[in-house]
């Protein structure tokens, strides 16, 4: 999968990419990841990507040429399975569907606003326009290194064990059994006696009560709306 990411804001990204599984990802080739300055499809001396927005307001919001520019240059007809994503606090709250939808896909191109927002007529070349919760950041950054993140880890080969997502939350709608390591007994809180029994069979179905029970309390509304 190759991925480019537009920002005004390139070094935010260093750390979180350069860690990790997704640094191991890209070493493997599993996954291209590019980081673009925005600024680099300018052409006026003083690099200029924002301006005041027309009726006046408070702030300054990203202009449309830029970013027309750039998706010009990253842009490959060709490629089938491509999506061009816009971070926008309007858009589609992003989950594990949606990840594993654009794990699927061959080419994402991730357009981050700042500012006080961005020229409407952007949203007019992206593809999706994703939110990642009902509250405001101050960028687009911190959401598309999340998306990222999730959507890389669901690549075939990315994760050592294959089946190592098959039963994480929200794969099923339900949320993650729970799970126990040594010591087994610690301050009065000790692991229940079916995980050392050795019987799989018990075991698994112990799991898959213990992840519905845990759902009904937690988070309900992934049952009713499944």
């Amino acid at each position: 999968m190759k991925i480019d990411i537009l920002t005004l804001f390139p070094k935010m990204f260093s750390g979180p990419f350069g860690e990790s599984i997704i640094r191991r990802a890209e070493d493997r080739g599993l996954v291209e990841i590019k980081i673009h300055n925005l600024r680099d499809w300018v052409k006026d001396k003083r690099k200029t990507v924002d301006d005041r927005p027309y009726g006046g307001g408070v702030g300054m919001i990203l202009m449309v040429e830029p970013i027309y520019n750039a998706l010009k240059d990253l842009k490959n007809e060709k490629i089938k399975g491509e999506k061009t994503i816009l971070l926008t606090p309007r858009g589609k709250v992003f989950n594990q569907k949606t990840a594993q939808k654009f794990s699927k896909l061959k080419h994402l191109i991730f357009i981050t606003g700042h500012y006080e927002g961005y020229d409407e007529r952007i949203a007019k070349y992206a593809d999706e326009e994703i939110s990642i919760g009902d509250y405001i950041l101050t960028g687009g950054e911190l959401p598309v290194m999340v998306i990222v993140d999730s959507v890389v880890r669901l690549i075939p080969g990315v994760l050592e064990k294959s089946n190592a997502v098959k039963n994480e939350s929200f794969t099923k709608n339900l949320l993650e059994f729970p799970q126990y390591t040594r010591p087994e007994k610690f301050e009065g809180l000790v692991v229940p006696k079916i995980l050392l029994s050795g019987n799989h069979k018990k075991i698994e179905e112990w799991r898959a009560r213990e992840a519905l029970k845990k759902t009904k309390k937690v988070r309900p509304d992934l049952i009713i709306n499944n």
